[in-house]
């Protein structure tokens, strides 16, 4: 009798290492913090300690569990954070950057929760001004290029058969009686061979909220004023500019030669609002150059329409690795507006008192 309490006891030890074996947590996480100088905020100089900006300040786990026949679950939460002040981003949340399970299969992976969209996975990486600074995203961030996410979304991507993969994914409202305000779909596809890369997306947002003069710096947006004054007496008239839809359009390609790789992309964000439309178009090229294996060099520029203003920006930047994990960086944008338009680079800084604005950062990431 002790004998077989013996042998049951050893058995399910045994089983219970062979399933640890098959699962895994891992915690992990990255943090960037620098200093900022501003040429012009709201009429002013500025220069300022500023986390989570080359890349975001999150922390997280992720983890799978091995389910037989090449079926794999899948999991990851992260929560992202303002290091210099150490609180959550947005506050009151815990995992506002990912929070996704799911299924991976022969026949692809779908997830389901909060998650990056289609153009996240197939366009951004053109935008190579964002591959040195993290305020090069483009204009507003109307075409997606700033990382968005899709809430209450199921997601699917497909294997990838001779290079090429694709992808659908949709958002619900979750609201009853109302489908589809809220609501929010995107597909996208990506090619890959050799040292060419090409990829195109396309997100619809129904009913998006923004913020025009925070995002873009326009003083009108369909005819509404949006801004009130000048400088540090500016208002923001519309923090919270309801339109009817937002469909923004994405295809990028790039070509490596060598250490040399180049890039161009070229974005195309229809917004609606009362019966009228407008197509905001951004074209950007740029190149990245791995001088060293510690040191890569990357330089780009865009060019920006809407509504009959237009933007021009140039950005540079150096990033030298200290190892694996620690890379130290500098980087340079300047921005040039039309008329009517207060510049602001990247969405994340204040609005200049002009139509131009630049910045000059050095930094350092880590990740653990």
């Amino acid at each position: 009798m002790n004998k077989l309490a013996l042998s049951t006891t050893t058995l399910l030890a045994l089983m219970s290492q062979v399933v640890h074996a098959q699962s895994s947590v891992t915690l992990y996480g990255r943090i960037d913090d620098g200093v900022t100088f501003v040429s012009n905020e709201a009429g002013s100089h500025n220069t300022k300690l500023d986390s989570g900006v080359y890349f975001p300040n999150i922390w997280g786990m992720a983890g799978h569990e091995d389910l037989g026949d090449g079926n794999t679950l899948v999991f990851k939460l992260e929560g992202l954070f303002d290091l210099n002040s150490g609180r959550m981003l947005p506050a009151n949340t815990e995992f506002a950057h990912q929070a996704l399970v799911g299924l991976e299969t022969p026949y692809g992976r779908l997830t389901m929760g909060y998650q990056y969209d289609l153009t996240f996975d197939f366009y951004n990486q053109f935008n190579v001004g964002a591959l040195g600074s993290g305020y090069a995203v483009h204009q507003g961030d109307f075409d997606h290029t700033n990382n968005d996410r899709m809430a209450n979304s199921i997601k699917y991507t497909s294997p990838t058969f001779q290079g090429f993969t694709f992808g659908a994914m949709y958002g619900f409202s979750n609201t009853a009686g109302n489908f589809h305000d809220g609501s929010a779909w995107s597909v996208g596809a990506q090619y890959v061979n050799g040292p060419l890369t090409i990829g195109t997306a396309y997100t619809f947002d129904a009913t998006p909220t923004i913020d025009p003069y925070a995002q873009i710096g326009v003083h009108s947006f369909f005819g509404v004023p949006t801004v009130s004054g000048s400088g540090n007496t500016a208002t923001d008239l519309q923090p919270e500019f309801r339109i009817q839809s937002l469909g923004t359009f994405g295809f990028g390609a790039s070509y490596a030669i060598g250490d040399l790789t180049l890039y161009g992309n070229f974005s195309d964000s229809v917004l609606k609002y009362q019966g009228d439309a407008s197509a905001m178009h951004v074209y950007e090229t740029g190149a990245t150059y791995q001088a060293t294996p510690f040191l890569q060099l990357v330089v780009s520029y865009q060019h920006t329409s809407f509504q009959g203003y237009k933007w021009n920006q140039v950005s540079a930047a150096a990033n030298y690795s200290l190892s694996k994990s620690t890379q130290i960086y500098i980087s340079s944008d300047y921005l040039k507006a039309s008329a009517g338009v207060d510049a602001v680079l990247g969405e994340a800084l204040t609005p200049s008192s002009t139509g131009q604005q630049a910045d000059v950062r050095i930094g350092i990431v880590h990740a653990f």
